[in-house]
């Protein structure tokens, strides 16, 4: 079922793209979800190391989420970058859903792995929401309209036989906060590294609680087994399981090799400075480019060689 709340948001998700066909004038265009995600967080500081490290011309600009993004990249050229789970690229590649009979995926690129993607099911404390079968017949908000958060939310909530039952409000992701402040919805589901910027908003001045997936719940849903520490977030005292995703930025073939280059070593060289601001960037390293799913581009896969980073076969 659906509501409809007045909102907009775009989804968690990042997405870069050059302001002209090959970018080799160095301007850059970062689009990023919401300013109330940690990719918008990631977006802005990746920004400011392109800028710094690589003489880029960045601006940071709002995105759909990452469906979006990829189909995207079948028709944008030059120096279009984004930012994917590897699942849904590979969907892309093989005409699966959601890319059913689309096509020209096989023009993507690799350029690095960035901070993987944590799902968050958040709830108010007054909610009586204690666990997931508590949310049938109340109203939540699943991630954002087309965003991956939703799809994986509806994917979690189907094999644990909610789906059907819950109260979907179908909006946009920066409803969410709003919402579950004024007791509109019972919780939302949200997308992104912790700390999220968005559920440390929820959770001033709004006591939550984040649900947690049992040993039984983890065998049933996708996913690599996550434990987001006690004390994260404002008044949610205890560890909760989740689950977590890899996430890569990508690129398209028509990029140009030196604009890559820039990005691919702005990135890796600026990397530790990123940390001392936002701890997630310190998970990140050369093994996670494994999880590509995708050949890299020429001008990233030139820094690797020069920073003498092996490279799996299947990425050349």
């Amino acid at each position: 079922m659906k509501k409809t709340l007045t909102a907009a948001l775009a989804a968690a998700a990042l997405t870069l793209s050059a302001a002209g066909p090959a970018a080799a004038d160095g301007r850059v265009t970062l689009k990023a979800a919401k300013s109330g995600s940690s990719y918008y967080v990631m977006a802005v500081q990746l920004s400011e190391v392109a800028k710094a490290a690589a003489g880029l011309d960045v601006t940071v600009e709002e995105s759909q989420g990452s469906v979006q993004n990829v189909k995207e990249a079948s028709r944008r050229t030059g120096g279009y970058v984004f930012t994917s789970p590897p699942s849904l690229v590979g969907n892309a590649m093989a005409g699966k859903k959601p890319f059913e009979g689309e096509t020209g995926y096989d023009v993507v690129r690799g350029l690095f792995p960035i901070p993987s993607l944590t799902m968050h099911w958040v709830v108010r404390a007054d909610s009586g929401v204690q666990g997931f079968a508590d949310l049938a017949g109340k109203s939540f908000i699943a991630g954002g309209k087309g965003s991956f958060g939703e799809r994986k939310t509806h994917d979690v909530f189907t094999a644990l036989g909610i789906d059907d039952k819950v109260s979907f409000v179908d909006v946009e992701l920066n409803a969410a906060v709003p919402a579950l402040k004024n007791n509109q919805v019972a919780g939302f589901a949200t997308a992104g590294s912790y700390p999220a910027p968005n559920v440390t908003e929820a959770a001033a001045g709004t006591a939550v609680r984040l649900l947690s997936l049992s040993a039984a719940d983890l065998e049933k849903v996708k996913g690599d087994r996550l434990v987001i520490p006690a004390g994260t977030y404002p008044g949610v005292d205890t560890d909760v399981t989740t689950i977590s995703l890899p996430v890569n930025a990508y690129t398209v073939a028509s990029m140009d090799d030196d604009t890559a280059y820039k990005l691919t070593k702005a990135f890796w060289t600026g990397k530790d400075g990123m940390t001392k601001s936002n701890p997630w960037w310190g998970g990140v390293n050369t093994a996670m480019l494994a999880n590509l799913g995708a050949k890299l581009h020429p001008g990233a896969a030139k820094y690797y060689a020069e920073a003498g980073v092996a490279v799996p076969d299947a990425l050349k």
